[in-house]
């Protein structure tokens, strides 16, 4: 592939960092909108942009020179092992989206073949192996997540999606090992620490599990082959693979190759990143809502908010730098939690899907629910208890005491009374201090479901079913 230049061809984009303004590009990929190009030039190279946001863990040497003048094609992979990425993924995600917005040139790389392999990197047991046809359900589902950070569409630079399987499932069995394997010395792959880590371990590791090594560089070498590729990024774990793959490009071709890894991201309490009590943080909206996404990101830790606003939001050095100003100065604001959440609900879920979760949080924290639909009202306590009951039953009414005792939150009528009493009960956020009081289909909101709460946060959901 001929590559000249940026400079030369007029191509070079001036970095730009990004305004406070949430317009988008008017370049869509998959029908869905680009978060907006940066407005502010710069003079940082794409490699120096990663170090200041202090998301260069390791690279090969010359990789900055490589990428300042010329346009380079990039490429990360994306396991296909749910239909879903999660924001444990966001960051090379955003990798590859910045290096588009330099002027580079990314590909975005699903292993549809390695996928059927799994690869041992950090982790403890061989990966339950997908079937070609699970395979292909998570490609389209990745695919639409990430037209939502990437142009596939338009310029010189315009992104693709490919798929390791149109190379891993057709190559023979006799030329891989003859063409690729006899590249890789047996010693040097015992040597790498998640293979020794698993060999130590009673699990042991398999030979499909062993061979990943070697795929993952026949995909860089074959995209360095097709596309041009000089440069593959991924997660710190993905290093051993990643130089695996320069090397192999410098034996088979003398072509020059990079790599370029991301930190693990860590939280500082030690948690990992993207895991909750509820579990993973999905990009998919109907895994994870919109309302319960920025609700994570607003949780973010004191100490985590600034690296955070840096390795995943489009705000520059300015605005990230008057944002951790406050938080040192005023930390009981939260001001650069809620910028975080702001943009990254934003770029992944839209300007609607964020304005209804704002929407929500003023009103449910507000202690109106009033004008909150039923679905949104799960969206706040879908982690809450519930119980069922009958629509007959309670069309015919039944007393507040004998509700919190169906549902729990009362172990008798007695206590039941003096909790109502106190001013401790809520139905729908709104006290209710009358014992007496018959609960009947008017209190449903949208006829589905009352929300009782006592005290300030132990919410119990009564679904009204049909009788």
């Amino acid at each position: 592939m001929p590559r000249g230049t940026l400079r030369e061809a007029g191509l070079f984009m001036t970095a730009s960092l990004p305004s406070s303004s949430s317009t988008a590009l008017t370049l869509t990929g998959g029908g869905e909108s680009i978060p907006s190009m940066p407005s502010e030039p710069t003079s940082r190279s794409f490699f120096e942009e990663l170090q200041w946001r202090g998301l260069v863990s390791d690279a090969t040497p010359g990789v900055n020179a490589a990428l300042e003048n010329e346009k380079a094609v990039a490429y990360i992979g994306f396991d296909p092992t749910a239909s879903s990425l999660h924001v444990g993924s966001l960051v090379p995600i955003m990798g590859l989206a910045r290096l588009q917005r330099f002027g580079h040139s990314p590909i975005a790389l699903v292993g549809g073949g390695t996928g059927l392999i799994g690869d041992p990197s950090g982790k403890k047991t061989e990966r339950s192996l997908l079937n070609a046809e699970q395979v292909e359900a998570n490609l389209q589902g990745i695919k639409r997540q990430l037209s939502r950070f990437l142009d596939f569409d338009h310029g010189g630079n315009a992104a693709r999606m490919l798929n390791n399987a149109d190379w891993l499932t057709t190559i023979p069995l006799t030329d891989f090992l003859r063409d690729v394997g006899k590249h890789f010395k047996v010693n040097a792959m015992l040597n790498r620490e998640s293979v020794r880590r698993r060999l130590e371990s009673e699990e042991g590791i398999s030979f499909t599990e062993f061979s990943y090594m070697l795929l993952q560089a026949y995909d860089f070498l074959v995209l360095h082959q097709r596309y041009g590729c000089t440069l593959q990024m991924g997660g710190s774990d993905q290093w051993g693979n990643i130089l695996a793959g320069t090397d192999l490009i410098g034996r088979v071709t003398d072509g020059k190759a990079h790599g370029i890894v991301f930190p693990l991201v860590t939280s500082s309490s030690g948690e990992k990143f993207g895991k909750t009590e509820a579990g993973t943080i999905w990009l998919d909206p109907e895994r994870t809502s919109p309302y319960n996404f920025y609700q994570f990101w607003l949780r973010t830790d004191d100490r985590d908010v600034v690296k955070y606003l840096k390795f995943f939001t489009w705000l520059g050095p300015e605005e990230i730098g008057e944002l951790e100003a406050r938080v040192r100065t005023a930390p009981e604001a939260r001001e650069g939690q809620r910028r975080l959440a702001e943009e990254m609900t934003r770029i992944v879920h839209g300007e609607e899907a964020l304005g209804n979760a704002q929407r929500i949080s003023r009103l449910f924290f507000g202690e109106d629910v009033a004008s909150l639909s039923a679905d949104e009202v799960l969206q706040v306590v879908d982690e809450a208890p519930s119980t069922d009951l009958p629509a007959a039953e309670l069309a015919a009414g039944i007393l507040l005491p004998d509700l919190l005792l169906r549902a729990g939150l009362a172990s008798s009528k007695g206590e039941a009374r003096r909790f109502i009493e106190s001013g401790g009960i809520y139905l729908s956020n709104k006290p209710v201090t009358d014992p007496r009081r018959a609960i009947g289909l008017a209190d449903g909101i949208e006829g589905k479901l009352l929300l009782l709460r006592k005290g300030k946060s132990n919410y119990h959901v009564v679904r009204i079913v049909p009788s």
